[in-house]
């Protein structure tokens, strides 16, 4: 009953918003409401006479500023309001409304429909009630309305008295955070995230804390992440998506056990709290038993219209059978070469006519288009045809594309990277059988597997660490060019796992054009771990030749960020290379003890 009401609530007053908007002058609405408006109750005369004065008070009007004109609401002996002539307990006054009208209603109407500088002017007169700003910005969001979803909440987080936002404005808040993220308005993100951590209400505070925390893990900067998610802690200390949080934290750290050991601390506290619904502690039960493929799962199921091809992919890289041989030769120069056969090719041409986005052959992992767009087809398409997999190129492309979307995930490594990687690993044994001669990057069709290597390498690099090195040393080993840049990657590896002497050795087979800021400072920062202390400060002096501001930006608590695309590799010297290192790998300086405050003494000296 309820529900009818609501829907016919909700016609009635659109009709009455119509009406209104025509002249905004109350008479010709209570005419309306006699004739048209009667209709849309369902021929309920009274009901319609009742509901239109009630509307009419709260309904902003545009020749008055946006401002509303409430009438003043009559006694039970005076005439009634809806100009009938009787007094009001014999006329509107007696009619009873299955639920109360929300006093917001009309302005969260007039917000859906207003467009231009009519909704501008609306927004700016600041009159408008924040739950109206709520409601009209998610349900223009739901509609596809970026662009006036963006606007509406904008107005609502705008305001300067914070208590006067709804106590629903959490998601509202999440929703605006992802539209900027969405369209690309980092400074406005930025600047949101950061009002709300000032002055915003609690709550607000620590869902900011936590979208903030999300953002430096996807973007790799451990550390801040770190900081984030204690300051959340303290802010929101019996919060369920901590536990969520702290698990893919603690996974990006490469501390499984300990992932598992914090989810089973968080079921025990909650459980105990007994304010969970039985869905989110089976979550969090599941996420305790098995941190990364709860949230392998949780990931896949987000993907809505991927969710059920993403799985099927999972289910077939499972069940792959070994990869066949390759076409491997060796040239009269001992070179080794890989050479792509026939069936290979109709293998690749076939997936070609589903995958359609070409491999940029002039970058190490990217395409000339997005590949994601079209994934629910080639996904099936690849489903059906596992046997397009024995194709090197194939895999490629695969690999590629999973990277651009899972590399930065570690609990996706299991399930998609390390079933690649056992085929890849195949193929270069067959590479390594046929000699121990260099597989160069430019001959024959070597890039094939190399540039498959490497998206392997970055794809396991946070799930699989241990796998993820031995497969880029391995790669090192047949190109000693390095085409790709894995040494620096080795070496933070090696560093993260603790061995300082096989990182050193690893810096000491750099060649002179090779001293990239990465391997410059995980060369430093061996040495000191080693208590090598006095080499360690010689090769600062040849980090500040490099780059004079890379010292600083790591020491510094706080810096402010420097804005670099997704993947792009910064410009030796620049604060963009420094912000780049900073982001990878100052975790590894602060775990180290002495080590910041050592590289600050080096900047005062």
């Amino acid at each position: 009953m309820l529900a009818v009401w609501v829907e016919q609530l909700l016609g009635f007053a659109s009709g009455t918003l119509a009406a209104i908007r025509e002249d905004e002058q109350y008479p010709e609405l209570m005419a309306w409401a006699r004739k048209e408006g009667a209709v849309l109750m369902g021929g309920d005369l009274a009901m319609a006479q009742a509901l239109a004065p009630e509307l009419w008070c709260q309904t902003p009007l545009a020749r008055a500023g946006f401002a509303c004109e409430p009438l003043a609401r009559p006694g039970h002996n005076e005439p009634c309001w809806c100009d009938s002539g009787r007094k009001t307990k014999h006329c509107c006054g007696a009619v009873t409304m299955p639920a109360e009208v929300p006093g917001h209603l009309m302005w969260m109407l007039s917000l859906r429909d207003w467009k231009g500088p009519t909704l501008k002017a609306a927004l700016e007169s600041g009159r408008a009630p924040a739950q109206a700003l709520l409601e009209a910005g998610l349900i223009a969001a739901e509609t596809g309305q970026r662009g006036r979803a963006q606007q509406i909440l904008e107005s609502l987080f705008q305001r300067a008295d914070w208590s006067r936002l709804p106590g629903q404005a959490e998601p509202a808040f999440e929703l605006l955070i992802d539209l900027y993220q969405e369209r690309g308005f980092t400074r406005k993100r930025t600047e949101l995230l950061d009002e709300v951590l000032e002055r915003g209400p609690l709550f607000l505070r620590g869902v900011a804390l936590e979208r903030l925390c999300l953002m430096h893990l996807d973007s790799d900067d451990l550390d801040s992440a770190r900081a984030a998610f204690v300051r959340a802690q303290q802010a929101l200390p019996d919060s369920p998506t901590l536990a969520y949080i702290e698990a893919m934290l603690l996974l990006h750290e490469g501390h499984e056990e300990e992932a598992a050991e914090r989810a089973r601390f968080w079921f025990r506290r909650l459980e105990r709290q007994g304010e969970l619904d039985p869905e989110q502690m089976q979550f969090l039960a599941d996420l305790a038993e098995n941190p990364g493929a709860t949230l392998a799962d949780q990931l896949l199921n987000a993907e809505e219209d991927l969710a059920e091809p993403l799985a099927a992919l999972q289910a077939l890289l499972a069940e792959l059978p070994p990869a066949p041989g390759l076409d491997i030769r060796c040239t009269p120069g001992k070179e080794l070469e890989y050479h792509s056969s026939a069936r290979e090719d109709t293998l690749f041409a076939a997936w070609q006519v589903h995958f359609e986005v070409a491999v940029d052959e002039e970058s190490a992992l990217g395409f000339e288009g997005d590949p994601w767009t079209n994934a629910g087809t080639w996904l099936r398409e690849l489903c059906a045809h596992p046997e397009w997999l024995d194709s090197p190129r194939v895999v490629q492309s695969l690999a590629l594309a999973l990277t651009s979307r899972f590399g930065s995930l570690p609990w996706m490594s299991p399930s998609l990277f390390e079933p690649l990687s056992d085929r890849l690993e195949r193929w270069l044994e067959r590479v390594h059988g046929e000699g121990d001669g260099p597989f160069l990057w430019d001959s024959a069709d070597n890039a094939v597997l190399l540039r498959t290597g490497l998206a392997l390498v970055v794809g396991m690099e946070r799930g699989a660490r241990e796998r993820s090195r031995h497969l880029a040393e391995r790669l090192l080993t047949l190109d000693d060019q390095d085409s790709l840049g894995l040494q620096e990657l080795v070496l933070d590896q090696l560093l993260r796992e603790g061995r300082d002497h096989e990182a050193l050795e690893l810096t000491e087979t750099l060649r002179d054009d090779s001293q990239v800021l990465g391997m410059l400072m995980g060369r430093a920062l061996a040495l000191y771990r080693l208590s090598r202390v006095a080499e360690a400060e010689a090769v600062l002096a040849e980090v500040a030749r490099h780059n004079a501001h890379a010292a600083a930006m790591l020491c510094a608590e706080s810096p402010r960020p420097v804005p670099t695309g997704q993947d792009t590799i910064a410009e030796p010297g620049t604060r963009a290379e420094a912000w780049q290192y900073r982001m990878l790998m100052r975790d590894q300086w602060r775990a180290t003890p002495g080590a910041l405050e050592w590289l600050r003494g080096s900047l005062s000296d």
